[in-house]
């Protein structure tokens, strides 16, 4: 008997599937990234010091600034504009912080709400030109960038502010506090909270994602090949497990992660399942058609630069914080490090696509490589090339998937 024919229906079948496994295959290629850069400094820095807990725990205080204000980034570009005055925002809101708490004795909890009103109005005065005055976001945020830097050097005047109370330097700073267990002679001395939520985040993070996917499955709506995803939890469960093992092992579960994983988890579900999230990625990806589908674009830009005042504002808490000082020199060239970020992590520098969890690969791509380009004694200068050429490669990288599209 004769083969059966190849229906049609059979055909796009197949070349669906095949599609669906390269556009994910592509996603994830961002991860592989990741990991290849951390086997490669693993190798090559002294004693493997890349990766001892003392240098990861590091790795997460000298970065969380970046996370914090990738996510509001990522919604400002997403949205089809960009934001160049978040540096100079976080350096002023520090100032402005440090002032407040060393010269007018201001009780920390104060300090640190109105330095984030602060950030949220920046943001919002910024919004307001861009989205209402219909200026371009570039000469809005970059005029804000020179604005905030000289603001900020005239209210320190060339001089360090510090240093701040034990209370507010935790939040930099500061650990979950816990009792140390020992686990034998192998395993050593850990701290069990750290340890516990790395394994906790990694078990429910499996679980959402086989929901998500049978849900999915069970609508008849697109969804990613099971192995696939099996294969990408299983590589992002040991990842989280390790570094929550890492941290164990130095001194815990650090304050900033902390909220770090809060803010990640808010921003994935307004980006995933709000009303909000979906009209922002609407607006970059076509705003006429936005604007036609009853959609406000001005109110949505206003916020999604508010929004983004607000991170900066936080960021520059965190930083001030860790520094436990003011310093004229915060926050620069502090957006040029968040905007690789983004790009790195796959967001459209024409706006419409991004991920939450993408940009934070991103931003531990971008912390990872700092690091370990700084152990190996690598000169500033030619950090700054490397940093330059990978951002170049992932906007490139982005452009022709487009183009092939």
């Amino acid at each position: 008997m004769s083969a059966p024919a190849v229906t049609p229906n059979t055909s796009a079948t197949r070349e669906m599937r095949s599609e669906l496994w390269k556009d994910n295959l592509r996603d994830y290629g961002l991860l592989v990234s990741l990991l290849l850069i951390v086997a490669f400094f693993y190798v090559i820095t002294e004693e493997h010091a890349s990766v001892a807990p003392v240098n990861i725990t590091n790795l997460v205080m000298q970065n969380c600034y970046v996370v914090i204000m990738a996510l509001g980034m990522l919604l400002v570009i997403v949205g089809g504009n960009i934001d160049l005055s978040v540096g100079s925002t976080v350096g002023f809101v520090g100032a402005v912080a440090g002032s407040l708490m060393v010269y007018e004795k201001v009780p920390y909890p104060i300090v640190i709400l109105l330095c984030l009103v602060i950030g949220c109005a920046i943001g919002a005065a910024q919004g307001v030109l861009v989205a209402y005055g219909k200026i371009p976001s570039f000469i809005v945020t970059l005029g804000g960038m020179l604005i905030f830097r000289g603001l900020t050097g005239n209210l320190l005047l060339g001089q360090f502010v510090g240093p701040f109370a034990r209370g507010f330097q935790n939040i930099a700073s500061g650990f979950i506090p816990d009792l140390e267990v020992n686990l034998g002679s192998y395993l050593g001395s850990v701290n069990i909270a750290a340890l516990s939520v790395g394994v906790i985040g990694a078990v429910i993070m499996f679980a959402l994602s086989l929901r998500s996917w049978a849900r999915a499955r069970r609508e008849k709506l697109e969804a990613e090949p099971l192995a696939l995803l099996l294969g990408k939890n299983i590589v992002f469960a040991v990842i989280i497990v390790g570094i929550a093992y890492s941290l164990a092992e130095y001194k815990g579960l650090p304050v900033v992660l902390v909220i770090i994983a809060v803010l990640v988890l808010f921003y994935n579900f307004v980006t995933t399942r709000s009303v909000i999230g979906r009209r922002i990625y609407a607006l970059g990806g076509n705003r006429l058609a936005a604007q036609l589908s009853g959609v406000k674009t001005e109110r949505l830009i206003f916020l999604t630069f508010a929004n983004m005042g607000l991170l900066a504002g936080l960021a520059g808490l965190v930083v001030a914080a860790r520094l436990n000082s003011s310093t004229p020199s915060a926050g620069n060239s502090f957006e040029l490090d968040v905007i690789a970020a983004c790009f790195i992590g796959g967001v459209s520098a024409s706006g419409g696509v991004g991920k939450v969890m993408n940009v934070v690969i991103g931003a531990l791509f971008m912390g990872v490589m700092n690091n370990g380009m700084s152990l190996i004694g690598l000169g500033i200068f030619w950090q700054q090339v490397v940093k330059g050429l990978v951002l170049l490669a992932a906007v490139g990288v982005d452009v022709y998937q487009k183009s092939k599209g």
